[in-house]
């Protein structure tokens, strides 16, 4: 992998991870079209997501840091939306400990990604009428459970983890930026949980490959900071649906090209 395509493969993944339009989908489909997805690909993308951790980490910060504060004071409160977080990671645990196998292998099959790029959009086409419809402060214990399984799902390439578990939580009733925050801190875990599981094939990366993870990471930082600060602003105006036309029409030319070429 070359200097250039880590950098746009960076700033693909800081853009699309949290805007609703599958930074994993977006990742296949670019790793494609510029000559097809390596070996180490996994472990590249892996990184971009720790990239992408770090910004929900900077943005996120004062309400991480109020967690850590009032589950120190034991504030029922904290440990209670702790709890739930907690929950809600599950899901993907369980799918990405015993699945490992037959997740890596969809990500060898690029018309997966066009396939589940349609079912994303479907997905947010829901958020027209359940936004207007949300105003929990917090999910229900049943609800971080769905969100998380919604989480799980959204391992597959294509399918968007910020659209699909903000869908879900709006469909449950919890406030848009509500159910935003609770999707980002649920995904700190899950991606932290993903870098763990592959952190025994960094040993083998070759220089190359360090290279392009590190400038690969930065683009991913800094472009996941300004797509977050975007995301709330499409919250504001309620216009998640929108990005429906945007996952069809990129997963109908995506499918279309694999057809043809």
């Amino acid at each position: 992998m070359n200097e250039l395509a880590a950098l746009w493969l960076g700033v693909v993944q800081g853009l699309t991870e949290f805007l609703p339009v599958s930074s994993s989908g977006h990742l296949v489909i670019s790793q494609e079209l510029l000559g097809g997805r390596t070996q180490d690909g996994l472990l590249f993308e892996v990184a971009l997501h720790v990239a992408t951790l770090f910004a929900i980490v900077i943005f996120y910060h004062k309400q991480l840091t109020e967690l850590v504060t009032g589950a120190a004071r034991m504030d029922r409160g904290a440990w209670r939306y702790i709890g739930k977080l907690a929950v809600a990671t599950i899901p993907a645990v369980v799918v990405g400990l015993t699945l490992k196998d037959l997740i890596q292998a969809q990500f060898q099959i690029p018309a997966v990604s066009g396939v589940c790029l349609l079912l994303t959009g479907a997905i947010l086409w829901t958020t027209r009428r359940t936004i207007p419809r949300a105003h929990a402060q917090e999910p229900s214990w049943i609800a971080a459970l769905l969100i998380g399984c919604a989480q799980a799902l959204a391992i597959l390439p294509g399918i968007s983890r910020s659209g699909t578990t903000v869908a879900v939580g709006l469909a449950l009733g919890v406030r848009a930026d509500k159910a935003a925050e609770f999707s980002f801190l649920m995904g700190i875990v899950a991606i932290a949980g993903a870098a763990v599981l592959m952190l025994p094939e960094i040993e083998g990366a070759s220089k190359a490959l360090v290279t392009g993870i590190a400038i690969g990471s930065v683009a991913a930082l800094v472009s996941g900071v300004a797509a977050i600060w975007l995301f709330i602003r499409l919250l504001r105006s309620q216009t998640f649906h929108v990005f429906s036309y945007y996952t069809w029409t990129v997963g109908v030319l995506f499918l279309g090209w694999i057809v043809l070429r």
